[in-house]
């Protein structure tokens, strides 16, 4: 990587049963768009790109639960979205797709689940 001139990308990757679905929720969650659309692979990135989300087919995968608890599968990572109407920014999560996780451990972050059970929290920075 030393001595490129490129550009730079970096992203995440989901494991989920479906990764085009998965694809498709955070598409129109962070209103981004689709770039690769492979089977058992897609990304979503925003326009002009340097970030991406990963989201690959795994046929053993299990849903994480949340909160942890012993005995089930915990998860593996959490996404942290800043927003600016935290109201707001659940309804169109919960509209697109997400649900409001029961948990709730912070007044001021909203802890959701994307369909394939990974939670993500949104928070406002103020």
């Amino acid at each position: 990587m030393r001595g490129r001139t490129d550009s730079h990308y970096w992203g995440v990757v989901l494991d989920a049963p479906d990764a085009q679905e998965l694809a498709r929720f955070y598409a129109r969650l962070l209103d981004w768009k689709i770039t690769k659309d492979e089977p058992g692979w897609a990304t979503v990135a925003p326009a002009g790109g340097g970030t991406y989300l990963g989201f690959q087919t795994s046929k053993d995968y299990v849903r994480p639960v949340w909160p942890n608890a012993d005995g089930s599968q915990q998860m593996m990572l959490h996404l942290d979205l800043e927003v600016g109407d935290l109201y707001g920014a659940v309804t169109h999560a919960i509209e697109t797709g997400a649900t409001l996780a029961a948990h709730q451990p912070q007044d001021d972050v909203r802890v959701l689940l994307d369909p394939a059970g990974h939670p993500f929290c949104l928070y406002t920075d103020e």
